[in-house]
């Protein structure tokens, strides 16, 4: 137990631990995780098949809630916390410890000089105390010293190991912040048409989970501790280049906290929405994450009352934004009044959009999308009459029917067509079904993470100390000292480097000299 906790407490098992620390993060960058989107993890198995459950088995979708991540996440803050409370008592003993002791033979250090200075041995040692005035130095009798002479110990760079010490200490910090921040952060993300039309619903308002599409946070959380703020879209722009590639996304938005999300919402503070230029608003920060497109549909019954829905439909190809999606209608009440008669006249559309029709096949009748900006509308989409689902109180996908209505016979499909913009399908019941076009509707994403400042600092902080710790040389000089006679006397020097010795030959030099009275070298090359 004790050779486990050394070397788990030691300086390279902290290193391994933190590379394999970043090396895991890798997969939860690359493949999409349950936690952000699970539509896209499930698309990602089913379209990868063995080595996509391979990749599920080993927790690469939940990465950074795997089991493996947070057993690494463990050991490293207990190696780090393990290595410096040991290091940093160490490193107290070493400060009050006086300097060692000079060796016997000075002549087998890597810096080495010596001279005679015509000054008697008390004005020597007065120089010595000079020249290394900003060094730790502690002085031996002849009886002290190795080499039975009168010596003086100096060293220098004892902030390099307190830097090292903060370093850790900071990535400790790190560690606990981004743990904390774990807890009580969330994350949400919500979609909203940006449209003008009257009666669409254009505003988010931050009060209750329940107003998002999708909601996580972590296990402090409770959900009542939200930042109340709102905002109000105005619209969303996308550029693309002729190849259909996004040049930029944007969103014009309006927004007020707290008390003020009360005032008339044309006096709400103007704000433009970019990729990665969030809002930081409350504590939270809103992101614009993505687009779609939300088709327009008409129901015109026979007795005269229509229904209009718009609905967003889910991109299926990300470049040119061929989408898929359903909608569900339920008559008026006032057509059916038997429950039973009314659901079985239910309406429900499921197909296919595409912004830029581009026909496909044999007969021009496969819908696909040549250009992602919404230019040439049309829609592909199969009807069903009878019991869409709307009364069972059972959650279905926005996306997509339950399958289980159609095999069951509980919705039969009417009709298969296609529809450009403005053009509709009568029924055999006399009911029109008409599109009407589509809008444009955005993701936004709220993020709220109370320790991401405390992140930042404890990060420049351990920046600074590794700056430092590189900077500042641990080094050693020692002074040897024989009195020839009263007036004269023998000086021996030695230097060493405990780490790199970059630049220290030339500090050691000026050491020497100083000592023994030399000129520098440079002033000599001036006065030539």
């Amino acid at each position: 137990m004790k050779k486990a906790w050394h070397w788990l407490t030691s300086m390279r098992t902290a290193l391994v631990l933190l590379f394999l620390l970043a090396l895991g993060a890798i997969p939860g960058a690359l493949l999409p995780q349950r936690s952000l989107n699970e539509t896209k993890v499930d698309e990602y198995i089913a379209n990868n098949g063995k080595l996509a459950e391979v990749y599920d088995k080993l927790q690469l979708f939940d990465v950074f809630s795997s089991t493996w991540f947070t057993a690494i996440f463990v050991l490293l803050f207990v190696s780090l916390v393990g290595c410096i409370i040991p290091r940093t008592w160490e490193h107290y003993q070493a400060m009050k410890a006086k300097p060692v002791r000079a060796p016997k033979n000075l002549a087998r250090l890597p810096l080495h000089g010596e001279g005679s200075v015509e000054k008697p041995l008390a004005e020597v040692e007065a120089d010595i105390r000079q020249a290394l005035k900003k060094w730790h130095v502690a002085d031996y009798s002849a009886e002290e010293d190795r080499a039975g002479a009168r010596s003086f110990s100096a060293e220098r760079g004892y902030l390099r190991e307190f830097f090292n010490l903060t370093f850790h200490l900071g990535l400790v910090g790190m560690l606990v912040a981004i743990a904390i921040g774990h807890m009580y952060s969330y994350e949400g993300q919500v979609i909203v048409v940006a449209s003008d039309k009257e009666g669409m619903n254009t505003q988010f308002c931050n009060t209750a989970t329940a107003n998002y599409d999708s909601f996580k946070a972590g296990v402090k959380f409770d959900g009542t501790g939200l930042s109340p703020f709102c905002f109000e879209v105005h619209n969303f722009e996308a550029n693309y280049l002729p190849n259909g590639q996004a040049d930029m996304f944007s969103s014009d938005i309006s927004y007020a906290a707290g008390s003020d999300i009360n005032n008339d919402p044309s006096t709400w503070t103007d704000f433009t929405l970019k990729v990665n230029s969030p809002l930081r608003i409350a504590g939270d920060r809103v992101y614009l994450q993505g687009h779609g497109y939300a088709p327009t549909f008409t129901v015109t019954w026979p007795n005269g009352e229509t229904r209009t829905q718009t609905v967003q439909f889910r991109p299926d190809d990300p470049t040119f934004f061929l989408s898929s999606g359903a909608m569900r209608f339920d008559p008026p009440a006032g057509m059916y009044p038997d429950l039973y008669e009314r659901r079985q006249h239910q309406l429900a559309l499921q197909g296919l959009f595409a912004p830029t029709a581009q026909w496909n096949g044999d007969n021009q009748e496969l819908l696909s999308s040549s250009y992602p900006g919404l230019t040439d509308p049309a829609v592909a989409i199969d009807i069903y009459r009878g019991d869409n689902g709307l009364d069972t109180g059972i959650g279905q996908s926005l996306f997509s029917l339950d399958t289980s209505l159609m095999h069951s016979g509980q919705l039969q499909k009417l009709e298969r067509t296609n529809l450009m913009a403005g053009e509709s399908i009568t029924l055999d019941d006399g009911t029109k079904i008409t599109f009407d076009g589509a809008e444009q509707y955005a993701n936004y994403q709220i993020s709220h993470n109370p320790s991401q400042n405390w992140v930042l600092a404890f990060t420049l902080f351990a920046l600074a100390s590794l700056v430092g710790s590189l900077v500042i040389k641990r080094r050693r000089v020692w002074v040897r000292l024989r009195p020839v006679s009263d007036t004269v006397t023998y000086v021996e020097t030695g230097g060493l480097a405990r780490t790199d010795r970059a630049g220290w030959g030339e500090e050691y030099e000026r050491i020497h000299r100083l000592i023994l009275g030399l000129p520098d070298p440079d002033d000599e090359d001036e006065d030539d």
